[in-house]
């Protein structure tokens, strides 16, 4: 694959024991990779769902962190390392999975979303068989999902609070 590199994930999941719910997107893009956080890109809007849902002000990360602990959120990818180019999850390949177990073994999780249908899929592939645990499908929130405006992105985001 022209001008992919191999690539290893840089960021720690985000969990506690409280964790109830985790959030898997598919791997971090060069922005969050370099900023070493989940979805540092400024047209990802992924934490402006978040504090639409929560009625939250997240503006660095210290206080993301922070807000995933309170609402018992978990954070990671679906992907360890894997080929790619740049931030285009279209271009993934020779994907290692993520091992959940830590999390799993650790916190309590409930339901396990999917932000996007990259992590979707890669989950149902590669790590479904190890956790039992189905996930939800939810849209994703990446700038390359443009045809989801954010008012539908944080009406179909309201089930990791409903569920």
């Amino acid at each position: 694959m022209r001008n992919a590199e191999r690539t290893v994930h840089p960021i720690p999941p985000e969990y506690d024991s409280q964790s109830r719910i985790l959030i898997l997107g598919s791997f971090p893009s060069v922005r969050s990779r370099a900023d070493g956080f989940f979805y540092a890109h400024p047209g990802n809007r992924f934490w402006r769902i978040m504090e639409a849902l929560y009625s939250a002000s997240l503006p660095d990360i210290p206080s993301r962190k922070l807000f995933l602990h309170d609402n018992h959120i978990a954070l990671w990818d679906t992907v360890a390392s894997c080929m790619i180019r740049a931030s285009d999850d279209s271009s993934i390949s020779e994907v290692i999975p993520n091992d959940l177990s830590p999390i799993l073994s650790t916190a309590q999780i409930q339901r396990i979303f999917t932000n996007g249908r990259k992590s979707y899929d890669l989950y149902m592939k590669l790590t479904y068989h190890k956790t039992g645990i189905e996930p939800v499908l939810l849209p994703s929130t990446s700038p390359a999902n443009a045809a989801w405006k954010l008012d539908a992105l944080i009406e179909e985001w309201k089930r990791i609070k409903l569920d």
